[in-house]
């Protein structure tokens, strides 16, 4: 077997001595999985990308005067979209790897450690989580930034994921505790007009708020009000802390009012009635899962609802959530979700002789891509590899010790495979992973900007 070079330095220089608009690359002699439900799995296929764009996926395609990268012994997939993500929190990663409920993560972070931050705390921190997504293979990342403080935090963490090159959906909201300007939501005319003022680039915007007041108030909880904003302005709405009776009250509050569609993403959507979701099935609201928050942390019935999701025909995204507390990358969500309705599935049937309803490993790729990609409203531009969809894909390394012999490419992903087998990420068509390592990153440097960052916060005293 040739066990290939597929992501060597020399090819990477070939291709950055091409202008970007005018490269051609083909991935030859893969394990293509598109996750576009018409192609399907591809074995010894290649793709070709053209530019920004991913042009042809087959086999045998004319090279032409691409440069050719010989992927032969890897699989190739869509690269994963995180539907959640605070990323400013970043580095305080794990401060409270066993914190006990959502009251405590609130009070230490949102009331706590938030209140200190300054823009460049905002920039350092999203930076980091969007590098860190990259090098575990995830290509668009959801940043739900609820400490936007002052005009300057909010364009601090958009440089941040301008700077790191990753397809970021900027979802803009006010903090929940502790001083600020109270320019949100107002700003997000200033914020539209000046970074997301063209539909064809890596950046988008959402309006991001919370499902009801109990935590922070009124101003911060969706409602007609906010909708309007989002309406006016053309953007997606991400609702977060969707839980239990409060949440399926407002659920249907919001039905009543004619506010929830597929432009309305909600976040967790843990403990819900059943009329909630058949009011979320009707609306085609998307929903978007954190299966290890919900688990670890215990939010409402602790249960990720990929059930009650399915049951009125939603596919959830998945998301990552808060590094505070949580792992950072989306293998660990895929196979969190996977083992925990699985479980449920047997123990719901366990002592009959009825057959339990289980998701596959297929499933929890398809949220982890495709069903993420339509829930962060980009469905046309990503989730999968289809012709004519941006070039965001992964190229994993199938022969390496955790994951030879390849047998089943899905299982291979979703089981088997982590960031160290990720050999190169590709977004928007420009390498940004190659040869194992995230590019373009001085490594010593963003230490000392976490490090430093870090001990600002903690350091600070909280008013």
């Amino acid at each position: 077997m040739n066990v290939n070079d597929t992501t060597s330095p020399a090819v990477l220089e070939q291709l950055r001595r091409l202008a970007a608009g005018r490269r051609r690359i083909l991935f030859t002699g893969a394990t293509v999985v598109t996750m576009d439900p018409g192609l399907g799995i591809i074995e010894r296929g290649d793709v070709l990308v053209e530019g920004d764009t991913i042009s042809a996926v087959g086999r045998e395609l004319d090279a032409g005067d691409a440069v050719v990268v010989d992927a032969t012994g890897t699989v190739l997939t869509p690269g994963f979209v995180d539907t959640h993500r605070h990323a400013w929190e970043a580095q305080l990663r794990r401060i409270m790897p066993d914190v006990d409920d959502l009251g405590g993560y609130v009070m230490a972070t949102l009331a706590g450690y938030a209140t200190v931050y300054r823009p460049e705390d905002m920039y350092t921190g999203t930076r980091l989580a969007a590098l860190t997504a990259i090098d575990s293979g995830i290509t668009t990342m959801l940043d739900f930034s609820h400490n936007s403080r002052t005009r300057e935090h909010s364009d601090a963490a958009i440089k941040a994921l301008v700077d790191t090159g990753i397809r970021g959906v900027h979802a803009s909201m006010g903090p929940h505790f502790g001083e600020w300007d109270r320019q949100w939501p107002g700003d997000l005319t200033r914020i539209k007009s000046q970074y997301f003022s063209s539909d064809d680039q890596l950046l988008t915007l959402r309006l991001a708020t919370l499902a009801t007041d109990e935590i922070a108030g009124p101003a911060l909880a969706y409602g007609p009000e906010l909708a309007r904003v989002a309406a006016d302005l053309g953007i997606g709405v991400s609702v977060d802390a969707v839980f239990g009776t409060s949440g399926s009250e407002a659920v249907l509050r919001w039905a009543k009012d004619g506010i929830l569609s597929p432009d309305v993403t909600l976040i967790h959507s843990t403990g819900l009635t059943s009329d909630a979701w058949k009011a979320m099935g009707e609306t085609g609201t998307t929903v978007a899962l954190a299966p290890t928050s919900d688990a670890q942390i215990g939010l409402e019935s602790a249960i990720p609802a990929v059930d009650e999701a399915l049951a009125v025909g939603i596919r959830p995204g998945l998301s990552i959530d808060v590094e505070v507390a949580l792992a950072s990358d989306m293998f660990t969500q895929m196979r969190a979700l996977h083992a925990i309705q699985r479980m449920r599935a047997v123990n719901a049937v366990h002592g009959t002789d009825q057959q339990p309803s289980r998701i596959t490993t297929h499933d929890v790729l398809d949220f982890a891509t495709l069903q993420g990609a339509r829930t962060n409203g980009l469905a046309g531009v990503t989730g999968s590899l289809t012709p004519g969809k941006k070039a965001d894909l992964l190229v994993i390394q199938a022969e390496d010790l955790n994951n030879m012999p390849l047998n089943d490419p899905i299982g291979t992903i979703v089981l088997g495979s982590d960031a160290r087998n990720i050999s190169a990420v590709l977004i928007n068509g420009e390498p940004r992973k190659w040869d194992g390592q995230v590019l373009d990153v001085d490594l010593a440097a963003l230490r000392s900007e976490v490090h430093a960052s870090r001990a600002y916060v903690l350091n600070t005293p909280v008013a």
